[in-house]
């Protein structure tokens, strides 16, 4: 006969196996959406005149504002004097600013040109536009499924934005320039 604790450690056993198999379910139509919506990727976004750690940095410096060089090395893993190549390259094509900072003159902040904000909101915007086509074909009650899927995972994703910051944080691009931690934009 199972005492109450064995019983409750069984059914709890029960269920975190459970979940982890529609975590794998969920994982594996993610990988097959992806494949499937592939095709669809606006051809601005192929057609990028950008290197891999360029289009990084670019997105880093869109999703999180301005940024030491330090930070822009650590989240791309390379040193200073590869980030600052990186860096020089988006600065010719006018796409990245080098600045001071206002509060101490030895540091340097990398941000956005206007040119380099206007290139990445249009691509931005062109998925959002695809995105919504996408929607469109679908019925409201699997929009309302969609709806109630996504406000949970950004539920989750805030409740585990504060341990994944406190594993390393420059690791996933969200430290300030003055180190301190910062929400996404």
């Amino acid at each position: 006969m199972l005492t109450e604790f064995q019983h409750t450690s069984t059914m709890m056993m029960k269920k975190k196996s459970s979940e982890q198999k529609l975590i794998k379910n969920i994982l594996h139509l993610s990988d097959m959406a992806f494949r499937e919506l592939f095709p669809i990727i606006p051809r601005e976004w192929l057609d990028l005149d950008l290197t891999i750690s360029q289009l990084k940095v670019v997105l880093l410096l869109f999703m999180n504002g301005p940024s030491r060089m330090s930070i822009i090395a650590s989240a791309l893993g390379v040193g200073l004097a590869t980030a600052t190549r990186v860096i020089d390259r988006l600065v010719e094509r006018g796409i990245v600013l080098r600045e001071n900072d206002d509060d101490d003159r030895r540091v340097v902040l990398c941000r956005l040109s206007d040119e380099g904000e206007k290139l990445i909101s249009s691509l931005w915007q062109m998925s959002r536009d695809q995105a919504g086509e996408l929607l469109e074909a679908l019925a409201g009650p699997q929009l309302l499924l969609i709806t109630k899927a996504l406000e949970a995972l950004l539920q989750a994703g805030k409740a585990t934005k504060e341990v994944l910051l406190s594993q390393d944080d420059t690791q996933y691009g969200f430290a300030s320039t003055d180190g301190r931690k910062e929400e996404r934009r």
